[in-house]
């Protein structure tokens, strides 16, 4: 009789979760993009307020005044969507009736071996 050893469900690598020191480091550096971006606006604005059309300025200005709301929210969405995936179950361990497979399962028992 050949013997099963019992194993947890198989994980796959695409739903392991990224390390959350990574997670944040990520999320710091695109914040601090974001707000360079932020200061380069008000800067162009600034520096263009003479230059250029009005309405150009008054777009680097909307900009500059909108890029916080945008950066923290996408600073703060995160992990809770990445850990949406159900672990990977190998489907020769699932045993008849959709229950994990035991030992003394056969293909043509039902019950198992068990009463």
């Amino acid at each position: 009789m050949r013997s099963r050893r019992r194993e947890e469900p198989v994980q796959r690598i695409t739903a392991a979760p990224e390390p959350l020191g990574e997670d944040v480091a990520r999320r710091q550096r695109r914040y601090l993009a974001q707000m360079g971006i932020r200061i380069v606006c008000f800067v162009l604005a600034i520096v263009t307020w003479s230059h250029v059309p009005t309405w150009v300025s008054l777009v680097l200005v909307v900009a500059a005044v909108v890029l916080p709301y945008v950066a923290v929210i996408f600073a703060n969405a995160g992990r809770e969507r990445r850990d949406e995936m159900e672990p990977f179950v190998d489907p020769r361990e699932i045993g008849p009736g959709g229950r994990p497979a035991q030992l003394g399962d056969t293909p043509d028992d039902p019950a198992g071996g068990r009463p």
